[in-house]
């Protein structure tokens, strides 16, 4: 590098940083560094800016816990053949190594998990995820679930509402 070019880099430098002028700084060589400064800027903040992958699919089951969960560990055992790495019965969630049906070698952690609901008999929320996959990949477990509920227990049963209680607040009428 000749030392004209190496004065340059230096005056660049120090253009960049805010420091001292030099009478080998000149506007048209702070133009493209301001334009290189201002791109590196807008690229850090839409990178920096964007929303994380949040990849789960869920499906709503109106079968109840305990036929859901029966149903959703026979699906990853059996009939996808995946190996369960940890399960809780209690809590209803399975770990487990999942392979892509597409030829993918290599195994990625998967979640299954029932969730009950709050008034404990009513329809259970099923969550799966696969962060290391496309989500099509956690669709395709919820479908075939939804499908084998459909297939081996009918129907989903008709949930009925519960009465609504009035009010008994302060403007509640008295008996």
């Amino acid at each position: 590098m000749s030392r004209s070019g190496a004065k340059r880099i230096v005056a660049r430098i120090a253009v960049w940083c805010g420091g001292w002028s030099s009478a080998a700084v000149t506007p048209h060589l702070t133009a493209p560094m301001l334009g290189a400064a201002t791109a590196v800027i807008v690229a850090g903040a839409i990178v920096l800016s964007g929303t994380p992958a949040d990849a789960k699919s869920s499906y709503e089951s109106s079968y109840g816990f305990d036929r859901t969960w029966n149903a959703a560990l026979r699906l990853v055992r059996v009939d996808m053949g995946l190996k369960v790495t940890e399960k809780d019965d209690q809590n209803g969630y399975v770990l487990f190594e999942y392979r892509s049906p597409e030829g993918g070698a290599k195994a990625t952690a998967g979640s299954l998990e029932v969730v009950r609901s709050p008034d404990g008999d009513g329809a259970v929320h099923v969550l799966v995820q696969l962060p290391s996959m496309p989500r099509y990949h956690e669709q395709v477990m919820v479908d075939a679930l939804a499908r084998k509920m459909r297939q081996e227990y009918g129907d989903p049963p008709i949930r009925r509402a519960r009465p609504v209680t009035p009010d008994a607040g302060a403007d509640a009428s008295e008996p």
